[in-house]
């Protein structure tokens, strides 16, 4: 057997560790990220999560000017991280409605008494049927959506101050 056939097989096993290794060192992202970006919101309809706010529906965000939609739960600890970005953005003139994902009222109203209620409009999506016609796999996760209703960019996880100039950014581009 020649040299180079005996070498074949170190060469092969050197390859794979290596392979392994870089996957150990940089994994794939666990993100999700959706498929409707640049693409029209999914028709829906949500009855309204708390009895002081309307519900949404996608034609909701057809000729309003971009906004964002928060996907969101009471029950979500990093929801409540993110409360105070949202209300920051709120304040900044952000038009922000929200979609309570497998939430009650009395919960949605407890959790919007505590930590601020940025939103216009809460929908409420007992089954996660329109999270998931959006491609979000969790919560939270925002979205921009131009004034057509076209969903422009996803934010996975929950908003930080960081976020803000980059938000502000793209809403002012949208306008």
């Amino acid at each position: 057997m020649s040299r180079g056939l005996r070498l074949i097989p170190i060469v092969l096993l050197v390859w794979l560790v290596g392979g392994l290794a870089w996957r150990l060192i940089k994994p794939p992202s666990p993100a999700v990220p959706s498929r409707i970006i640049e693409r029209a919101v999914p028709p829906f309809d949500l009855a309204p999560a708390v009895p002081t706010k309307p519900g949404l529906k996608s034609a909701d965000l057809k000729g309003s000017g971009p906004r964002l939609i928060n996907i969101f739960g009471s029950w979500c600890v990093p929801c409540a991280t993110e409360a105070p970005v949202l209300n920051e953005l709120r304040k900044r003139g952000v038009a922000i409605d929200a979609i309570a994902v497998r939430d009650t009222p009395d919960a949605i109203t407890a959790f919007l008494g505590r930590y601020g209620d940025p939103y216009g409009r809460i929908g409420n999506d007992p089954r996660s049927n329109v999270q998931m016609n959006l491609g979000s796999s969790g919560v939270p996760e925002t979205f921009i959506v131009d004034g057509q209703g076209i969903v422009r960019r996803q934010y996975i996880g929950p908003l930080s101050r960081s976020n803000i100039p980059d938000l502000m950014q793209q809403l002012a581009a949208l306008r």
